[in-house]
């Protein structure tokens, strides 16, 4: 995703990007895997936080018509792929970006605005 008004926020995120490929590398003769879980939209409190909490439902419809899937994600969604990632599971993965978007990605669409 890119976010022109938000600079340091998307540099931030490539950067850890980065960094667990550099860190898996690192890490991995000694049998540690490096895996990072990058979300979409999530349906968390947070966003209370940076606007007015009767916006907020406004903004998930909003942000919803943009994703392939049709609905922006739940917590419970990230933390299996968190655990999946954390798990034996997965042993043979490491160096990671696991995309949790509901193909947000896949798409030329910018954000809805407040």
């Amino acid at each position: 995703m890119s976010c022109p008004t938000a600079v340091a926020y998307s540099m931030s995120k490539a950067a850890l990007d980065q960094f667990t490929k550099s860190l898996a590398l690192d890490l991995a003769p000694k049998q540690v895997r490096v895996n990072t879980v990058n979300p979409g939209m999530i349906a968390t409190k947070i966003y209370e936080g940076a606007m007015p909490k009767d916006d907020v439902p406004a903004l998930f419809e909003r942000t919803a018509t943009i994703y392939p899937t049709g609905r922006i994600g739940q917590p419970e969604e990230i933390a299996k792929s968190i655990a999946f990632l954390a798990s034996s599971e997965s042993s043979f993965t490491t160096g990671v970006t696991l995309l949790v978007d509901g193909g947000f990605n896949l798409t030329t669409a910018d954000l809805p605005s407040q």
